[in-house]
């Protein structure tokens, strides 16, 4: 029987990557959103406010799938309001296919990383766990919504039956217009609006990203490890870190960055000098190049999320994932960091998102 996947957040980094994987793997795919965000064409789109329960319900009400994918969330002011929110969402989604005629067999919830590192609000202000970080670490002693949401997932295995699995990115490298944490689009805009405006290419964040280990996630890679988990028996029940499976420095990258775009990166400094602080002129700048060079997407607030790459960018300890839980149970799938950055770019380009390069 041909498997029926319903992924919440279909439009974004990680659920469109998904769908694509899935379409490709002989799955029917429904995607949940607010619809701001065209799904592929392979994909049966519904539409519903995850936040209104009410609005869930009618959407989904009919719909008969067995596996859900968790992909997407609603950022909020505070770190309870993030609770209440985030969690409610699977609560309303959860909720309207149990009084529906779905049979779900499986629920995947794709979270990340700063399940170790503590919320924005209390970004890494704890006793943050040794790095490499390991799911065996447990949870930090702070209000974390990704605690929430975990929890909302095992409370409803327990009351439907389904399988579970929990899945850890760190920062998410894949192609998704308009979603608001894309590091890969908002450095390839970085690097256009340099190279178009004849500014330096500076690294915005701190020393020690810039000369510590870390590590990245490639959507179709985190993919990869949501059909996997869905289906091995190996894998029922846990929760995995995802990331490419190699490790790089930021005064690497920076200059494999800029050797894509022709522009010569500046050397660190020392100095943090975040993004958001210096695109204040990157609106207008953006709208004449997206002109002249006739891009797709004229509008750079749809591109790039300057605050989350600041964030990630100015983390000021090594942060580094252990992926041998996910291995030892079988998924074995490795990506080169850089090269998924340039099969970014590529597609960014080929989209016209950013100038073809040359």
């Amino acid at each position: 029987m041909k498997q029926r996947a319903l992924i919440v957040g279909a439009s974004g980094i990680a659920g469109s990557n998904l769908a694509d994987q899935l379409v490709r793997s002989g799955w029917e795919v429904y995607g949940l959103s607010r619809g701001r965000t065209a799904v592929s064409a392979e994909v049966k789109p519904i539409l519903a406010d995850l936040t209104a329960a009410e609005s869930v319900k009618t959407a989904l009400g009919a719909l008969d799938v067995s596996h859900v994918f968790f992909t997407t969330w609603a950022r909020q002011a505070t770190e309870a309001e993030n609770i209440r929110v985030n969690g409610a969402m699977i609560s309303n989604v959860l909720d309207a296919l149990a009084d529906g005629p779905s049979s779900l067999e499986h629920v995947a919830l794709v979270t990340g990383l700063k399940h170790y590192l503590g919320p924005f609000e209390a970004y890494a202000t704890g006793a943050v766990p040794d790095t490499p970080f390991r799911e065996s670490q447990g949870r930090q002693n702070v209000e974390n919504f990704y605690y929430e949401q975990e929890d909302r997932v095992f409370a409803g295995a327990q009351r439907l039956g389904y399988t579970w699995s929990v899945h850890r990115p760190h920062t998410i490298i894949g192609y998704a217009v308009g979603n608001a944490m894309n590091m890969g689009t908002t450095l390839a805009v970085y690097a256009t609006l340099c190279k178009q405006t004849n500014t330096p290419f500076v690294f915005p964040g701190s020393v020690a990203q810039w000369n510590s280990l870390t590590d990245m996630t490639d959507a179709r890679l985190l993919a990869r490890q949501l059909e996997w988990a869905a289906t091995a028996d190996e894998a029922k029940n846990e929760d995995f870190n995802i990331v490419n499976g190699d490790v790089f420095r930021w005064k690497w990258m920076w200059s494999r960055i800029a050797d894509y775009f022709d522009i010569e990166p500046i050397a660190f400094d020392g100095e943090v000098r975040p993004l958001e602080s210096r695109m204040q002129n990157a609106v207008a700048q953006w709208q004449d190049i997206a002109s002249q060079l006739s891009l797709a997407e004229t509008d750079i607030n749809k591109l790039a999320s300057w605050w989350h790459t600041d964030a990630d960018l100015g983390r000021p300890m090594e942060v580094i994932t252990d992926m041998s839980k996910s291995r030892k149970a079988g998924f074995l799938d490795y990506q080169a960091t850089d090269e998924a950055f340039f099969d970014l770019f590529d597609r960014l380009a080929a989209e016209r998102i950013i100038p073809t390069r040359g």
